[in-house]
């Protein structure tokens, strides 16, 4: 693979430079400033090259809209974008939910309901919730770049965010810097892809993993009109059979969506590095528009991968039983619970598997993480294997058709 590329996936999360960007290293030019555009009710920072066009909204730093292949007839449009914008909810005590779209970063990730150690964090932290203040745009070697900061008030920090396009690619490469925090952190990527109506389009696949669980607590309260199909706390290895909550029924299939339709779900699973060193992987085919999603990640910052599975299963506000959305969070944390229960003691690093990192607010923490679409044929369903050669990455269907 590309070094450049390379670099991205496994990087050092310590000792990286603040002045590299996401995905080259030589000096940049500065770019035109950014342009700034009210996008679904959020005033959001404009992106683009040839192949790719994202948005990022100015509170939250949430990517969505983002248009892959923008110059073909038929776009790619993958993220999911919450359906009450534009409604003005009140919704201040859960500032995530104002510009919910697409992807966005977790610092600490979770509920954060409990308070640690003096610290009450909003849910998935100031990160998805606070006003970002743009730091610069640059353009050199083919590379654009939008850089974005925020200055954390609950653990006193700043959180660095960098969006970088390569000329000829629909991928985008993001890296994350967490400067100045002191002490155990949850963390997580928080992409969300919008789910069509019909049942069954879209086929996912993983990298293979060391175990599973469903939420070990109660995820959807029916008293809040919520509910759910997984069994709670359930160990699995495969994600073609979970476990439900219903007696005497056959596991139920998490690889493909939309499914089980009136009901919000959450799982994770958990995995190591390989002996090879090779990034983690996820990759979602779309049958009906016929695309394929991808995310790569290094398993030693972001071992864990929460499915959030919503398909109409909550009814209150601001829900109203509207929502199709598919939640992938690569992160390090424990399910959706929070910072403190990611810090404690759990049945997941008791595993050896973490569920923090513990920061010493010298050097910048850097997650770095790709996401990217490629077309497929028509008749590629669903990714039996995934390869890295020199400078790309080569998606293999069960039927046998390539795609890099």
């Amino acid at each position: 693979m590309n070094p450049t590329i390379l670099r991205l996936i496994h990087c050092l999360p310590l000792l990286v430079s603040l002045t590299a960007t996401a995905a080259t290293a030589p000096s940049a030019a500065t770019a035109p400033a950014a342009e700034t555009r009210e996008i679904h009710s959020q005033n959001s920072w404009i992106l683009r090259n040839d192949q790719v066009e994202l948005a990022v909204t100015q509170l939250g730093g949430h990517m969505a809209p983002v248009n892959f292949y923008r110059a073909d007839a038929a776009p790619v449009a993958p993220y999911y974008v919450s359906p009450w914008q534009g409604e003005n909810l009140p919704l201040s005590d859960v500032p995530v939910l104002v510009p919910l779209r697409g992807d966005f970063f977790c610092v600490p990730f979770g509920g954060n309901g409990t308070p640690y150690q003096g610290e009450r964090h909003p849910p998935h932290g100031e990160t998805c919730g606070s006003a970002w203040t743009l730091a610069g745009t640059t353009q050199a070697d083919g590379v654009t770049t939008l850089s974005l900061a925020l200055d954390t008030q609950v653990r006193r920090g700043r959180v660095l965010r960098e969006l970088s396009l390569v000329a000829g690619q629909n991928v985008v490469y993001s890296r994350t810097l967490i400067e100045g925090f002191v002490g155990a952190t949850s963390l997580a990527h928080h992409a969300v892809l919008a789910m069509p109506e019909t049942a069954g389009v879209v086929n996912i696949t993983v990298r293979p993993f060391v175990f599973g669980f469903t939420a070990p607590y109660r995820f959807s309260d029916p008293a809040k009109g919520e509910y759910q199909a997984l069994a709670i706390g359930a160990e699995f290895t495969d994600l073609a059979r979970v476990p439900v909550i219903f007696k005497d029924q056959p596991d139920t299939d998490c690889t493909v969506f939309p499914a089980r339709r009136g009901f919000a779900d959450l799982l994770q699973t958990f995995n190591k590095p390989n002996a090879a060193g090779e990034p983690d992987w996820i990759a979602a085919v779309n049958t009906q528009a016929n695309w394929l999603w991808f995310a790569l990640k290094n398993p030693a910052v972001q071992p864990g991968r929460v499915f959030w599975m919503e398909n109409h299963g909550r009814h209150g506000s601001p829900w109203n039983g509207r929502n199709s959305c598919l939640g992938i969070e690569d992160g390090c944390n424990y399910f959706d619970a929070g910072l403190a229960e990611s810090v404690a003691d759990n049945l997941v690093n008791r595993r050896g598997i973490p569920t923090s990192h513990v920061l010493d607010g010298k050097a910048p923490f850097a997650v770095n993480y790709i996401q990217g679409v490629v077309k497929v044929p028509a008749g590629f369903s669903k990714v039996a294997s995934v390869r890295f050669l020199a400078d790309a990455v080569e998606f293999t269907a069960t039927t046998g058709e390539t795609v890099r």
